[in-house]
């Protein structure tokens, strides 16, 4: 009501209100100020928290439910003794629930490192617990633990892969396909598994996992020399080593460098070897990045690298097989390849102890060529002693302009601006733009374009498609329909609709609106009429289409056929007699009905089950009124027959069978096929049906 609008604004002795909204309005009331009077709560399905969202429907559609998406009021009952809370369904409590966010609690202090040299992970951990998140409050925002890196001072001696040891560990316990193995370390292409211990076969090449996560404080992949595995999930790290930093090396392993003391080493070295063996080629010293080995051209000997601190083979030690492949060894992944007999091998390094490259030769007098490239700080750089290697400054790089960019607008005045790129100094090319520092690009600078004025938009209709019916009432065509600019330069483009005068041409028009033929229009075929031997399905056939009622063309399909369920089992029915009793034997196409039982045969068929009418109109057709003796169609006709058996009660039967001859059974077989009417069977039945349990209709048969 509105008589609120009475009250005496000055006089503030109102109702207090109540503290949650939904106290006062039900879920029904609420959907009647969402969509309208009449609307209630949606009954058509059950969600699994009514509060969640608010569902409702008109009881004219009840199965048609809408929803705002948003949830009941607060206080909304949702059922009994719980009521809707944050979009929640919760018990009723005595003191008034209000939602609570959750607060940290204070960190906890530092655990212990998880390595004792090599770079170790140490972490430390609050609770959401002060106080906790109730009543629909929000979650404490912010993470659980916090990690820091600590000894990430190398260990001593000479280096040693966390990953790899893990996996060595196994070596003398871990059996697999019941025999033991040397395992090597194998990082798993799959970012969601790179903290899980996955270990490969040495001598077979098989790959395991070993059912647990690496480590805390391992790497979390060969490609990043710094982020590290905690608790089974990878942790970012900077080069800084500060958990979270963005702060990356440079080219030379400079944290946040610029590349200033970088320098590319190059070299090409070609010897010959007196005799079939090992020949040592040259070093690549310790903290060379970006190393590339190739050879110069084919040749029949193989590339084998040592590590000199350990003197032990990383690639093609002596009597094994060169072949492509991707291996991790010192720490780091290599990846090796032969491609039409020529060898190229390749790292990103850093290394952590200086390499030997040798050539193993299969036969004297042939000519080893190799060249090599590699990346190092200044301060690493080795003794330079031969002409054949080449020091190299690393390449320079500044902002250039690179062109504008596009016109804000068509027409009309428009504005652009500079868009500058990364140049190499060296050879004026142009290269990716991290190869240039990001502070010294120049601030962009803007000029005006398209200074012509603009013509008027004006609407633009392509021709009518074909239409989607070729008669009927439903056939339409459409068509595209643009708003287009003309531009100065001949080309067009274009604009919203809003921006062109007038009303929009149509798009949609009916066409092919011609009655349609008459056609025969069939339905599904009924399961068959009995339940085993011979029956017959029906479907409906109506001639449907074509105005003023106009006739369907062709003969008008099969209505009624035959079916075969299965063979009866061998005993006598209700309503035949045991042919014992009557002194004769069955026939081939049923059993002899005696004198006795054949006197009122649908009396004892009808007294099984209570009849509730005739099932089909075909049933009143005096000229099958002979099939009342078979079971199936007495069933359906129950009630013409229980007439046609009370009017002959006392008299012979009027089924058009002679004493003494055989009456029609379940067991009699229906032709699919037109036959010419045999002795006893009236001509004018419809072709195909033969004196068995078949029979016409138009409603399906029961069960």
């Amino acid at each position: 009501s509105y008589d609120c609008l009475l009250d005496d604004p000055f006089e503030h002795q109102w109702p207090t209100l109540p503290e949650l909204p939904g106290i006062n309005y039900s879920m029904d009331e609420q959907c009647r100020f969402d969509f309208g009077v009449g609307y209630k709560t949606c009954t058509a399905f059950r969600t699994f928290d009514p509060c969640k969202q608010l569902w409702c429907s008109h009881p004219d559609n009840p199965y048609f439910c809408k929803t705002k998406k948003g949830p009941p009021l607060d206080g909304t009952e949702c059922s009994p003794g719980k009521w809707c809370f944050k979009g929640h369904c919760i018990w009723k409590t005595s003191e008034q629930p209000y939602s609570q966010d959750g607060s940290w609690s204070s960190w906890s202090k530092f655990g212990s490192c998880s390595r004792t040299c090599g770079g170790g992970v140490r972490s430390r951990s609050r609770s959401c617990d002060n106080p906790p998140p109730a009543y629909g409050g929000r979650q404490c925002p912010g993470a659980t633990y916090e990690y820091q890196v600590c000894n990430a001072e190398e260990c001593p001696g000479p280096y040693q892969d966390f990953r790899a040891q893990q996996c060595s560990k196994r070596n003398s316990y871990y059996t697999h396909q019941n025999s033991k193995h040397s395992w090597l370390p194998y990082e798993h292409h799959d970012d969601a598994q790179k903290c899980e211990l996955i270990c490969q076969s040495e001598g077979t090449g098989d790959v395991v996992f070993m059912n647990q996560v690496v480590h805390d404080g391992t790497r979390c992949s060969y490609r990043d020399p710094y982020s590290v595995c905690v608790r089974g999930e990878c942790v970012h790290v900077g080069c800084d080593k500060e958990v979270g930093s963005l702060k990356q090396d440079d080219k030379c392993g400079v944290c946040g460098g610029d590349n200033s003391h970088c320098r590319t080493v190059k070299g090409t070295l070609a010897k010959t070897p007196k005799q079939p063996g090992v020949l040592k080629m040259f070093e690549i010293p310790a903290g060379a990045r970006h190393l590339q080995i190739e050879e110069m051209e084919p040749a029949s000997h193989s590339i084998a690298v040592k590590n000199q601190a350990t003197g032990s083979f990383i690639l093609n030690a002596k009597g094994k097989e060169a072949k492509s492949q991707v291996f991790i060894e010192m720490g780091l992944e290599w990846e090796y390849t032969v491609e039409q007999g020529k060898e190229s091998l390749k790292t990103s390094g850093p290394l952590h102890e200086a390499i030997s490259v040798l050539v193993i030769s299969q036969e004297e007098e042939v000519r080893s060529s190799l060249v090599y490239r590699y990346i190092i700080h200044e301060d690493l750089l080795p003794m330079i002693g031969n002409n054949n290697v080449l020091l190299e400054e690393m390449d320079s790089y500044e902002w250039a302009l690179k062109s504008w960019s596009q016109c804000s607008k068509a027409c009309g005045g428009g504005i652009q601006y500079t868009k500058y790129g990364c140049r190499r100094k060296s050879d004026n090319r142009m290269v990716h733009r991290n190869f240039c520092d990001n502070g010294k690009k120049p601030k962009p600078i803007r000029r005006r374009c398209n200074l012509q004025e603009c013509s008027q938009p004006m609407w633009v209709a392509e021709e009518w498609g074909a239409c989607s019916r070729s008669c009927g009432k439903l056939g339409v065509q459409a068509r595209a329909v643009q708003c287009v600019q003309r531009l100065q330069d001949g080309t067009n483009r274009t604009l919203h609709t809003k921006y062109c005068p007038g009303q929009r041409p149509e798009t949609r028009r009916p066409c092919g609106r011609l009655p349609c033929p008459a056609q025969w229009r069939t339905g599904a075929w009924s399961e068959c009429s009995v339940t085993c031997g011979e029956g017959v399905q029906q479907r409906q056939v109506v001639c449907k289409g074509g105005d003023g009622g106009a006739r369907c063309e062709g003969d008008k399909p099969e209505a009624i056929q035959g079916c075969h369920v299965a063979l009866c089992p061998r005993k006598l029915s209700g309503i035949t007699a045991s042919a014992d009793a009557a002194g004769d034997h069955g026939t081939t196409r049923g059993q002899r009905v005696p004198q006795e039982g054949a006197k009122n045969p649908v009396s004892k068929i009808s007294s099984r089950e209570p009849c509730l009418g005739d099932k089909s109109i075909f049933c009143q057709m005096e000229v099958l009124a002979r099939y009342c003796s078979i079971p199936g169609y007495n069933k359906l006709c129950c009630e013409s027959c229980g007439k046609k058996a009370s009017s002959t009660t006392g008299s012979p039967p009027a089924t058009g069978v002679p004493p003494g001859t055989t009456a029609p059974s379940p067991a009699l077989e229906l032709s699919p096929y037109p036959t010419s009417p045999a002795q006893g069977e009236d001509p004018t039945l419809a072709p195909g049906l033969s004196s068995s349990g078949a029979f016409p209709g138009e409603l399906p048969a029961p069960r």
